[in-house]
């Protein structure tokens, strides 16, 4: 006589996956509607120079806030250089060479101050 022997199947119980509600991002103010107008490309520490990629055109003496992962700054724009030439206006879409009052790091945004 020969026997059967049958493998019984085992079930492993999948893990329970609580699901979590999802932290807010931070709102902006109220009334306050910010785009950014730049971001840094680069950072000269040596000169305290930031390249900056501006997606409108500004022109110099124009106050910015510089916000990154460990930057939070606002200054005037008052020295601008293209092509290592000095200009009143950065071009939409260049790479403009600006002094910086404090360091900032590539990535770091620059958003306009609008005074009201």
């Amino acid at each position: 006589m020969v026997k059967k022997t049958v493998k019984k199947s085992v079930k492993k119980a999948k893990p329970k996956i609580k699901k979590t509600k999802s932290s807010p991002k931070k709102a902006m103010p109220t009334g306050r509607q910010e785009k950014p107008i730049g971001v840094i490309t680069h950072y000269y520490g040596g000169i305290d120079v930031g390249i900056i990629k501006f997606n409108k055109s500004v022109k110099a003496g124009t106050e910015v806030e510089i916000r990154g992962a460990t930057t939070d700054f606002s200054q005037k724009l008052n020295s601008m250089q293209y092509d290592h030439k000095p200009i009143e206006t950065a071009p939409k879409g260049k790479e403009v060479g600006v002094k910086l009052e404090d360091k900032v790091r590539e990535g770091d945004e620059v958003y306009e101050v609008k005074v009201k």
